[in-house]
């Protein structure tokens, strides 16, 4: 059976900032621009996370990420 592990990563626009949270509990932030955006998910990309579900509210974007435990 596959098990998952998740992430998230959400994105407030309009005042330029993103959050990371990984399931071993570490948590970065980073720029908001939609470039740094793009960058942030191709890197969570490489390492294997992809988008599970993506919802958004006026200034806000939140998406679930998941990837296959090993």
């Amino acid at each position: 059976m596959l098990a998952w592990e998740y992430a998230s990563l959400e994105w407030i626009w309009d005042q330029g900032g993103i959050r990371v949270n990984l399931p071993d509990g570490t948590e970065s932030t980073a720029g908001g621009s939609y470039a740094e955006v793009v960058e942030t998910l191709t890197q969570l990309g490489r390492q294997g996370w992809e988008v599970a579900a993506c919802v958004a509210m006026a200034n806000w974007l939140y998406w679930t990420l998941q990837r296959p435990l090993a």
